[in-house]
């Protein structure tokens, strides 16, 4: 019975850390330019993950004013594919991202 009594509060507190676990982390950078891997795409929501060569994560939610290029063409968000190499153009707004431009690399 004592054992029953250890099992409920322990998993109560152990719960925010199996919720965080399925999150990715981001980073708020500044604004400038900057040249990662892409590590996720979310078509549904125009949304990159990129990991950066200095090692941050970015969240770039992309907006009507975004742009998105390869080989000095415009293409549409499906051309985003995970592993890919990009530079993004960021603006910070507060504490969050907005990409200005997008460029496949590779």
């Amino acid at each position: 019975m004592k054992i029953k009594n250890l099992i409920l509060p322990a998993l109560v507190a152990a719960a925010p850390l199996f919720y965080s676990c399925g999150e990715q982390t981001t980073d708020v950078v500044e604004s400038g330019t900057y040249q990662g891997v892409i590590q996720e795409v979310e078509p549904e929501k125009t949304e990159i993950y990129v990991k950066t060569d200095d090692d941050k994560t970015l969240e770039l939610y992309f907006t009507e004013n975004t742009t998105l290029t390869h080989q000095g063409q415009t293409v549409p968000f499906e051309h985003l594919k995970e592993g890919g190499r990009v530079e993004v153009q960021v603006e910070k707004v507060g504490n969050r991202l907005d990409p200005i431009a997008v460029t496949i690399l590779e």
